[in-house]
């Protein structure tokens, strides 16, 4: 039997989520958006939440803003106001997050069945690497934004395309 697929609002599920982790237990939840790539890709990678209680520096935590909307960032230092975030696809920092926006801290991540715990040495040195490019992080992601669809076109006339499929460096060819 076939199980569909439903979407859910996280709105809709907001207080099972908080409660569980309150309780101290773990939530999964599946990548929507590109705020975070390339270490979070949509539909290819969960994270495991958790209660937070101490968020520091390189946390990448799931959170609500002021307007309703539900995030997943990187912590990338504080300030008077509180957490400055910034998803590791972007360069706009975002200011004032306190303790009383955040859900909870990610302590997995599961990349096709592999599970990425946040303590491992590989993660903790692309994290501290990734936010130290921060200063350029922009002239790098617009850089890479104009490459990568010139690249695609001549990938796939090179008939490439199924090739970097499967190493996951293209979504869909």
């Amino acid at each position: 039997m076939e199980t569909k697929k439903q979407k859910i609002n996280l709105i809709e599920i907001y207080p099972i989520i908080k409660e569980k982790i309150d309780n101290g237990g773990t939530v999964q939840l599946p990548i929507t958006g590109k705020s975070m790539r390339p270490l979070l890709v949509w539909g290819r990678d969960t994270v495991e939440i958790v209660k937070c209680d101490n968020p520091k520096k390189g946390d990448i935590i799931f959170y609500l803003r002021d307007n309703g909307q539900f995030v997943l960032h990187r912590i990338i230092g504080t300030d008077e106001n509180g957490y400055v975030l910034c998803g590791d696809n972007q360069w706009v920092k975002e200011y004032g997050i306190e303790d009383r926006h955040i859900i909870a801290v990610v302590r997995s991540i599961t990349r096709k069945g592999k599970i990425i715990e946040v303590t491992n040495i590989p993660y903790r040195i692309y994290s501290n690497v990734w936010m130290a490019m921060m200063p350029v992080r922009k002239p790098i992601l617009l850089t890479s934004r104009k490459v990568k669809p010139v690249l695609k076109k001549i990938i796939l006339k090179l008939g490439l395309g199924k090739f970097f499929f499967k190493l996951g460096l293209f979504n869909k060819i």
